[in-house]
């Protein structure tokens, strides 16, 4: 298991890099062809970064 972020700038960039990484995703999908299961999977992908953002607001800094 990895240790938690609790420094400020380490949870900001990697909230960066999870959004970045999900640009690219929505980025690579193709509209006309993009079926349920990718709009859910991107719906997944931000309830994910939601909930990490939520656990990074509770988290006291050391």
């Amino acid at each position: 298991m990895s240790k938690s972020i609790t420094d400020k700038e380490q949870q900001v960039t990697y909230l960066k890099e999870r959004l970045q990484i999900f640009m690219e995703v929505l980025d690579a999908i193709d509209p006309e062809t993009a079926d349920l299961q990718d709009i859910d999977n991107l719906i997944g992908m931000m309830d994910d970064l939601e909930d990490k953002m939520e656990q990074f607001k509770e988290r006291p800094e050391i």
